[in-house]
């Protein structure tokens, strides 16, 4: 990449980390430290407002750049990520939005924990939420590193690993300083400046075609290398009978995880009434739904016009696709407009990892501070404290994310965060589902749930070709590959509501009725809520 490239790239990234790191110290100076202050910004966002920050959560690295990427290279198979994304959604707002935000407080556990034991069930939801939120980090690291090897001439594996680092330490700080009132506005931020560059790209693409989109795909097929299998199903999930389940199980997994994603669940907590969490949604559906169409003709788009053997020589997963269209659209290399088109899609991308790491590890470190942490310290610590946790936290799972994103640098980045997603559609759906709706449901059950669908899942991965076994494995070298399939939830996420099922059955605690009935009251009608 030139030097010109490089240049505006790099003062596009200093102005995003300058702005949004006068955010943080502006609401540093103005918070007053409480532990509602810290988790959910103390509950003033308006719906827009908020719904503009969920999409800012959700619309991550992998959306905008593995997602396309996979498209790029798989035209038909990768639009099942733009459609399972969305898809998700509609779950999230016929049965979790609303009553969450009546029945909780800071975190998944506070829903659960409502009519439960207290201890038991924070420990098992904490660290199940800390697993998830780890995971997804992990592929926004990969994302930030894939970007800056690009803008450095894809060569430089030293400035990959140090990426990573510098985006742990940055997430580390927006966290501590700012809590959730600097989080969220990053992430509108953050959403504003991806929809904005979204809908460019888009436009000049469609231009490009004469707004003939039949062109394009016929063009993306003849430049794919796979004619016109290019456009049919089949292409990355059809040529086994294990390619097809993982099929299944990868949508199973996107279309479930969504509800049970600890970050977006607490965004929830940050507006006054259950009322004003479904606006929220209704917002955020706006806006995510234009989003993921359009990485649909951002996906094409880049294997018509950049075509998919450069995609994959310059990224084999595919996750550099986007920031090579904007450099074609705008005129190519060396190129005056390839330049500016460049820099400001690379820009956006670095300030969607940044925006999005932060709302992960905010959740994180409140799952580890207001679950963990408040379930094992002395009765009668003061309640700010727990705050304090909460940023010692961020620093330690900001270590642990990089770490792990050190490792999985060649992974695609939207293949990662179909992991996250199957993790906590078996672990946290299944137990949130039985505590809003199940009356019998008991502590053991809800127990057993968490990590009956927790430790199949992680161990499936760990034994799927994703760690080893194959050549684009973690560790291609070896080989204790056990499980076929690549993304464990058609069989994790069966187990997790099974788990729940048998645990309560087989329970000697009987269902406390009064309590299911205080939480079905709060959930439908907001009366209690905090």
């Amino acid at each position: 990449m030139s030097g010109n490239h490089q240049t505006l790239a790099l003062l596009l990234f200093s102005v995003f980390i300058a702005v949004t790191l006068g955010i943080t110290t502006w609401v540093s100076r103005n918070r007053h430290g409480s532990a509602e202050e810290f988790y959910a910004g103390g509950r003033l966002f308006s719906p827009m407002e908020n719904g503009f920050a969920i999409a800012g959560d959700y619309m991550s690295a992998a959306s905008f750049l593995g997602i396309s990427g996979l498209i790029a290279l798989f035209g038909y198979d990768g639009m099942l990520y733009s459609v399972g994304f969305l898809v998700a959604w509609l779950v999230v707002l016929l049965l979790v939005a609303e009553l969450v935000r009546n029945c909780g407080r800071f975190t998944l556990a506070d829903v659960v924990a409502a009519r439960m034991a207290e201890r038991p069930v924070r420990i098992a939801a904490g660290t199940s939420s800390v697993t998830v939120s780890v995971l997804y980090l992990v592929a926004q690291m990969v994302g930030a590193g894939s970007l800056v090897a690009l803008l450095l001439g894809g060569t430089s594996g030293a400035a990959r690993s140090w990426t990573v680092i510098g985006v742990g330490a940055l997430m580390v700080i927006y966290v501590s300083l700012g809590g959730m009132r600097a989080t969220t506005w990053i992430q509108i931020v953050k959403a504003v400046l991806l929809m904005a560059g979204t809908i460019v790209l888009t436009v000049l693409v469609l231009v490009h075609f004469h707004g003939n989109v039949n062109e394009l795909l016929n063009s993306a097929a003849d430049r794919s290398g796979y004619g016109k299998k290019f456009l049919s199903p089949g292409l990355r999930y059809g040529g086994t009978w294990t390619a097809r389940v993982d099929f299944i199980s990868l949508g199973l997994a996107l279309v479930l995880g969504t509800a049970g994603l600890p970050h977006i669940l607490s965004r929830f907590y940050t507006v006054p009434t259950a009322c004003a969490a479904r606006r929220s949604v209704v917002w955020s559906i706006g806006l995510i739904g234009s989003f993921y169409l359009m990485t649909i003709v951002l996906g094409f788009g880049a294997a018509a016009l950049v075509g998919s053997a450069d995609v994959r020589a310059s990224n084999p997963a595919g996750n550099t696709a986007v920031p090579l269209l904007a450099l074609v659209l705008g005129g190519g290399e060396g190129s005056t407009g390839g330049t500016i088109l460049f820099a400001v899609v690379a820009a956006v991308a670095f300030a969607t990892i940044l925006a999005v790491v932060a709302g992960i590890t905010l959740a994180s470190s409140a799952s580890v501070a207001h679950d963990l942490y408040a379930s094992l310290r002395r009765p009668g610590a003061k309640q700010h404290s727990e705050v304090a946790v909460a940023r010692v936290a961020a620093a330690g799972i900001g270590v642990a994310a990089i770490g792990l994103g050190l490792l999985a640098q060649d992974l695609n980045v939207a293949f990662l965060v179909g992991l996250a997603f199957a993790v906590a559609a078996s672990a946290n759906l299944p137990v949130l589902l039985y505590s809003l709706f199940w009356r019998n449901f008991t502590t053991r059950g809800a127990v057993w749930s968490v990590y009956g669908g927790l430790i199949p899942a992680v161990l499936l991965v760990v034994f799927s070709p994703v760690v080893s076994g194959s050549a684009t494995s973690l560790f291609p070298g070896v080989d204790f590959q056990l499980f076929p399939l690549e993304n464990p939830g058609l069989v994790s996420i069966p187990l997790g509501f099974l788990a729940g099922w048998i645990g309560t059955v087989t329970s000697q605690e009987p269902p406390d009725a009064a309590k299911h009935a205080e939480t079905e009251v709060r959930a439908l009608t907001g009366a209690g809520a905090v």
